[in-house]
């Protein structure tokens, strides 16, 4: 009976430490990633990513980015998708922290919906890092893409190939930080180029961005059938410019040109179209952009220093620039784009 008894105990305590090691209660994420490797002290470090929504290839190539950092450095991913739900997104804040993930990862957040959440996270000494967030405080690294920077190049851009002049549609919604960055420089532009006259504006972030785009940007063309009623469009995002473009495609519009923000291998591919109107698109690698965040987040971990400011450069990238007899990806991109990816 002794033994028997003692083989029970033995099981158990197996068994618990099975339980253990595979890392249990990763809890309500949208998504789990398993990373391989192990950390320091033979324990995987648990990340969390928390994002407002992923939509796209641009947000698709990011989270590639995060879990190859992530899995790099011997950890466990877990996704948590808001689906442009904020309270939504505070709730998985709220549920990473109370899970005592080792590092949290926050993707296009608002201070009013999460400042609540991050500083519990950071009395709980769990590390945070920010990615294109608009919280602040001390010890809470935000990676971001020079936002200001992005908007001028691709407005300046605009302004060059147009002389100055005509007529443009903007295409951007409020509520992101970054947008929000990117709107200022717009106002600026407006200013310095007076023959320059917004004629339209719309934007919404939607579960279905891009389509929904394309049915707002057809509308407008029928509200200005003529050509050289419309000059140009204004995408503060490669969404909005993805739609854009279809809907200018299909119209057979095509001597309006696009000028977006950010860039993906679906906006590659839409860039090198016979008779594409996207023109150009300002913009940082999101698998650079990932790693970087991820990479930010272990640095904290092992208790290196972190600036609380992490800039990436953004670059111009043009259809010009791209070759005619071959599709070009994100990974060939650095071929014609000297410091991409970098």
């Amino acid at each position: 009976m002794k033994k028997h008894f003692s083989r029970i105990g033995f099981l158990a305590l197996g068994l618990s430490v099975l339980l253990t090691a595979c890392g249990g209660g990763n809890g309500s994420g949208s998504g789990s990633e398993g990373g391989s490797g192990t950390a320091a002290g033979g324990e995987k470090k648990r990340i969390a990513l928390i994002m407002r929504q992923d939509v796209g290839t641009f947000s698709a190539q990011y989270v590639n980015g995060v879990k190859t950092e992530v899995e790099k450095n011997g950890g466990e991913l877990t996704v948590f998708n808001a689906n442009t739900d904020l309270s939504k997104m505070a709730s998985n804040l709220d549920a990473a922290v109370n899970q005592n993930f080792d590092g949290i990862l926050i993707d296009h957040g608002t201070a009013e919906a999460l400042q609540q959440g991050t500083q519990k996270a950071v009395d709980k000494k769990i590390p945070v890092v920010l990615f294109d967030t608009d919280i602040s405080i001390p010890g809470v690294p935000v990676v971001e893409q020079d936002d200001h920077k992005l908007a001028e190049l691709s407005l300046e851009q605009l302004a060059s190939d147009h002389n100055g002049k005509g007529n443009i549609v903007k295409i951007w919604v409020a509520g992101f930080a970054p947008m929000e960055k990117r709107q200022v420089k717009y106002e600026e532009f407006l200013k310095k180029y007076p023959d320059i006259k917004e004629i339209a504006a719309f934007g919404s972030a939607t579960n279905n961005t891009a389509v929904d785009t394309q049915t707002q940007m057809e509308a407008i063309l029928r509200q200005y059938p003529n050509k050289g009623d419309i000059t140009a469009v204004w995408a503060s995002w490669d969404e909005f410019a993805k739609g854009a473009t279809r809907a200018i495609q299909q119209a057979g519009r095509t001597e309006i040109k696009v000028y977006g923000i950010d860039l993906s291998d679906e906006d590659l591919q839409l860039m090198q179209d016979a008779n594409s109107p996207w023109a150009a698109t300002a913009a940082v690698d999101p698998s650079n952009i990932g790693r970087i965040h991820a990479e930010t987040v272990f640095k904290k971990i092992k208790g290196e220093e972190v600036p609380d400011s992490v800039k990436l450069n953004p670059l111009l990238v043009k259809q010009a620039d791209l070759p005619k007899d071959k599709k070009v990806t994100m990974a060939d991109l650095s071929q014609y784009i000297p410091d991409w990816g970098k």
